[in-house]
């Protein structure tokens, strides 16, 4: 049983798992159990070249990204786990949390974070009702989102990036999985505020 699975290894679902990870120390969160589904062959990182992104060196290829945050996650969190090459199919609600289904296996998780892409094309079993136009995106695009107020869609269920109802910027989705990462570090530490901040104080 996962404490928190996280769907989808761009750059809303890494920024979360590096918050949640970062968090290890802290008595609420040193046994938690993350996962995260690296499984990113449709990113839009695939294609992108960065030269207006804080941070981040001109003409940093997205594909180049896609390798170096999962690394730095593996480097600094490794009690982090990452499942590649598999695909989230269904999601079905349990007693204790969810079962998710994939292309190669089942797992259990009290809490899931969707953070894949906008595309018309979501196909998660399980999460349908939750789909609406993309609020932000033109409509002959065809985006869609998760209905949800402040990355929250429903009881155990967040949703980061694009998806959430973001534009397509990789500083917003950097944003958008750190604020649903720093949101479930507050329910674990029982609705107190909290931050993890590295320091050199």
């Amino acid at each position: 049983m996962f404490d928190v699975l996280i769907f989808g290894g761009g750059v809303s679902g890494v920024s979360c798992a590096l918050i949640l990870g970062s968090a290890h120390k802290k008595d609420f969160a040193r046994d938690k159990k993350i996962g995260l589904f690296t499984h990113q062959k449709a990113s839009a990182l695939q294609d992108a070249v960065f030269y207006n992104a804080y941070g981040i060196n001109s003409g940093k290829w997205g594909s180049e990204l896609l390798t170096e945050s999962t690394l730095q996650l593996q480097l600094n969190y490794p009690h982090v786990e990452q499942i590649a090459n598999e695909k989230v199919l269904k999601v079905s609600k349990t007693d204790s949390g969810f079962e998710i289904l994939t292309n190669k296996n089942i797992y259990t998780s009290k809490i899931i974070v969707v953070a894949i892409g906008s595309s018309n094309l979501f196909s998660i079993d399980g999460l349908e009702q939750y789909i609406e136009p993309h609020q932000k995106s033109l409509p002959e695009k065809n985006r869609i989102q998760l209905k949800n107020t402040d990355h929250f869609v429903d009881d155990g269920i967040y949703v980061a990036g694009t998806l959430a109802g973001h534009r397509s910027q990789l500083a917003i989705a950097a944003g958008s999985g750190a604020a649903v990462g720093t949101d479930i570090l507050v329910l674990w530490n029982n609705g107190f505020e909290t931050h993890v901040h590295d320091s050199l104080r």
